[in-house]
């Protein structure tokens, strides 16, 4: 039984592994933070943004290992990390959409010549009505 739960926690482990180092690849590869960084005028502290991009994995990681432990956090850090990790999510699904040129795309066979900021606003409102939905009307404790 012990053997079992300890190929168990290796594979849980390598597997996280794999993940965060995908996750990161993407990253990287999309060139998030560079972009991020020249569109904000910050280019100097790329290192930084990349630091705490690691940082986040490692520490998301191992709150995923130990998620059964009760942290007296309150109410507003979650909240204030649920927006945080939407931005990311937001801007890593942009990037990506900018770099495999998504959007031309699909309003040059959709017959659009113009709206193409109006569309985009519009996908970004219903994504947040969307999870504002989910996470005031849906989910439950």
């Amino acid at each position: 039984m012990l053997i079992k739960e300890i190929v168990l926690a290796a594979l849980g482990l390598i597997c996280g592994g794999a993940t965060s180092a995908g996750t990161f690849a993407l990253i990287t590869s999309v060139g998030v933070v560079p972009r991020l960084a020249g569109k904000s005028s910050t280019a100097i502290h790329v290192m930084a943004y990349e630091n705490a991009i690691i940082a986040g994995g490692i520490t998301g990681n191992i709150l995923s290992v130990f998620f059964g432990i009760p942290i007296p956090i309150g109410i507003w850090l979650p909240a204030v990390f649920g927006i945080f990790a939407g931005i990311f999510v937001g801007c890593l699904a942009a990037a990506l959409a900018e770099v495999l040129q998504v959007w031309p795309v699909i309003f040059r066979r959709s017959g659009l010549k113009y709206g193409l900021n109006a569309g985009m606003f519009c996908f970004a409102m219903g994504k947040l009505a969307g999870a504002l939905y989910f996470f005031l009307c849906l989910y439950k404790k």
